[in-house]
């Protein structure tokens, strides 16, 4: 689990349908290791579980993995790393028709 800091200590709610969004602000060693847990999820296989500690996305996810980079100068230098994961599709890959 790549697991965020937070403030709250309540249960975890799952985030499962909908819209969330959160952004989170965190130092050079959270944010590493937030980012080792991740790359530990990705290499072990497609589900991931992202969380912090009043809430989870449990993910299944289908290859490839968009890497987005994004540098810009106009209003002082912000460099922008995205990952987008689309879901599985699910089934395996077999038909009968």
């Amino acid at each position: 689990m790549a697991n965020l800091p937070s403030d709250e200590t309540d249960r975890r709610t799952p985030v499962t349908d909908g819209y969330f969004g959160r952004e989170v602000y965190l130092g050079r060693a959270e944010t590493a290791t937030f980012l080792r847990e991740l790359a530990d999820q990705i290499e072990a296989g497609t589900d991931l579980t992202v969380s912090s500690d009043d809430w989870e996305i449990p993910f299944s996810y289908r290859e490839p993995i968009e890497v987005e980079v994004e540098y810009t100068s106009h209003h002082g230098k912000e460099l922008e790393i995205e990952l987008e994961f689309e879901a599985s599709r699910g089934g395996g890959g077999l038909s009968v028709e």
